[in-house]
């Protein structure tokens, strides 16, 4: 069980049902948000033929559906009170989208359940952060992500599992009513959040000890410095990070095919197993340490690992290095909502402006699968792996003269508004 020291304080004015129904959310929800990806791509390529072009687009479909609805579902839940009915909305919405899955195979079907859990999708995630805000506001919020995030990577192992042990034993259609089942747990977890206990004005970036209702201004507070510097940084690590796993998993399948899915599963769970302490670590040292030093951290891994990957091709030695990924991920899970939190208190446009920043994020991982998948099939595996190397070490530039430290940082609330 993970402790409940980072939270005890809290304690006092919110229930112990709300913040166990929010540990329940996050486990419940975890493989929810990861998306259908390769469960859907195994389906449809061996129980319904899809060919290559038509999978790929139909993966695509989710990915470009949450990129445009990110930034406008942001805006939506700093506008809406109902934060609750919103969260519960979109989990149906995904679960109705992996049933369509099983029932209508064709190709325009399955495309519009994928844009309907990528929209969900893009709804459900800025929901959770917002009801944490609320409930346990700013001070403690480092720490209730940090919660989040190891709960979270703790559901995707048990999901991990259920649905391979599903798919093996019974059939692989289970998987989707699986996913589909923790969506509706998700619903159930969500309704033991007492309403009562949501503050909404910090829910959506305003500071506890006031009760200002100026209006900011949303096209000059994403343009601020500090903001579009930790956009570009956000990009910049998704640029690198996303498309290490998929190559490291095609690097593992060259001449060993029968054992690959073996190894990639290894990689993938055990990355979850690293990201659980290490998330809980990062919510701890960015309340003693600061923002900055634990994220340059987390940013140091990219090149590092980007390097080692170039060094041996041997399972035994790229399933150790990408134990890093549960080092970057873990810490970049935690601190990313931590400091557009910080950077955005006093604006009531938390949520929107952390959507902008996901949105970076979603067009770095497009890019980063797209230019390295190139300059493999053109020039090889190491110059891939070396290209998301320099590119996350030139997110870490960017990182160590752009951005501030965040933790005690005043928000200069009177470049953001009206007027």
């Amino acid at each position: 069980m993970i402790s409940e020291s980072n939270t005890d304080k809290i304690r006092k004015s919110v229930s112990n049902q709300s913040l166990r129904a929010l540990d329940c959310l996050n486990i419940m929800i975890g493989d929810v948000l990861g998306g259908l990806g390769p469960y859907l791509a195994a389906y449809l390529r061996t129980a319904q033929q899809w060919d290559q072009a038509s999978i790929g687009a139909a993966l695509s479909a989710m990915g470009i559906a949450t990129i445009l609805s990110q930034t406008p579902a942001g805006a939506l839940v700093d506008r809406l009170k109902q934060k609750r009915i919103l969260l519960c909305g979109a989990a149906g919405v995904m679960s109705l989208a992996c049933v369509v899955i099983t029932v209508f195979s064709q190709f325009y079907a399955v495309m519009t359940a994928q844009i309907m859990y990528g929209i969900g999708a893009a709804v459900a995630g800025p929901c959770i952060v917002a009801i944490s805000l609320g409930l346990v506001g700013h001070k403690r919020f480092a720490s209730r992500i940090a919660r989040n995030e190891a709960y979270n990577h703790v559901g995707n192992v048990v999901a991990a599992v259920l649905a391979g042990l599903a798919g093996f034993l019974i059939s692989p259609i289970c998987v989707f009513y699986l996913i589909a089942l923790f969506g509706v747990g998700s619903i159930v977890a969500t309704c033991f959040i007492r309403e009562s206990e949501i503050d909404h004005d910090v829910a959506s970036g305003a500071v506890e000890s006031t009760s200002s209702k100026a209006e900011i201004n949303i096209a000059a507070l994403l343009s601020n410095k500090h903001i579009a510097a930790f956009a570009v940084a956000v990009f910049l690590f998704h640029l690198s990070n996303a498309a290490m796993l998929p190559l490291a998993g095609q690097y593992l399948s060259e001449g060993r095919p029968r054992e690959a899915p073996l190894w990639i599963s290894a990689c993938v769970v055990s990355a979850q197993f690293v990201m659980v302490p290490v998330s809980l670590w990062a919510g701890r040292a960015a309340q003693t340490w600061g923002r900055k030093p634990v994220f340059l951290i987390g940013f140091s891994v990219l090149p590092i690992r980007g390097i080692l990957y170039t060094l041996n091709s041997s399972p035994f030695w790229v399933v150790p290095v990408q134990l890093l990924d549960g080092i970057g991920a873990g810490i970049f899970g935690v601190l990313a909502s931590v400091i557009v939190a910080d950077l955005t208190k006093g604006t009531r446009h938390y949520n929107v402006t952390r959507g902008a920043i996901i949105t970076a994020q979603g067009v770095g991982a497009v890019l980063s699968n797209l230019l390295a998948g190139f300059l493999v099939a053109r020039f090889g595996y190491v110059s891939g792996f070396l290209f998301l190397a320099l590119t996350g070490l030139a997110g870490l530039v960017i990182c160590c003269l752009g951005l501030p430290e965040t933790r005690n940082l005043e928000p200069e609330l009177g470049s953001f508004k009206d007027g």
